[in-house]
């Protein structure tokens, strides 16, 4: 079986991440010149993208990760947020960076920064490759956006479906019947 034949329509190619991708580099870059950043990223979604995201920031930062649950085996999100791998290091000082693969209904997301906020970083963003603003049930919003998409099944660069597709160079809408019934 190819996976990719589960695809219906590819709605960002390598070419376009890397260029999404470079352009919110740069601007971290800019935006925290001089400052103690900490980029985090929340895994297993996000994997893809932060190590592109790492690479295409030019100043000095360090990196963590966190794992977190709300979903399960399903397509929506059970709205229980558990986190199952914290941080290594203190927040404290630290310009902290939460970096996502995407913001959906922002259940999980709100749940993590105000985890992350109570440990008292010196400042709080989050960077997210995907917005899905239709999804959304709770007020938040991404100090960087990769792109906006629709309310559709997506995967690949890092997204999954039942932990699969996540190795998928680009990022595609999934074929209902793959995961419908």
């Amino acid at each position: 079986m190819n996976m990719c034949d589960d695809i219906a329509r590819i709605l960002y190619t390598e070419e376009q991440l890397a260029e999404i991708v470079g352009r919110i580099g740069r601007q971290i870059s800019e935006d925290y010149r001089d400052k103690n950043l900490l980029m985090v990223s929340v895994l297993k979604g996000s994997l893809m993208f932060m190590a592109d995201l790492m690479r295409a920031v030019t100043i000095p930062c360090a990196i963590d990760f966190l794992s977190v649950s709300s979903y399960g085996g399903g397509t929506a999100s059970s709205g229980v947020v558990r986190i199952l791998k914290d941080l290594d290091n203190p927040l404290e000082g630290k310009d902290l960076l939460v970096v996502e693969d995407i913001l959906d209904s922002g259940v999980t997301l709100s749940f993590l920064l105000k985890n992350l906020s109570a440990r008292n970083p010196h400042s709080i963003r989050l960077c997210t490759l995907l917005d899905k603003p239709e999804r959304r049930r709770v007020e938040i919003r991404p100090d960087y956006v990769g792109a906006e998409v629709p309310d559709e099944f997506i995967v690949g660069y890092g997204l999954d479906y039942a932990e699969r597709y996540r190795n998928l160079p680009y990022i595609g809408v999934l074929k209902p019947k793959v995961y419908a019934g």
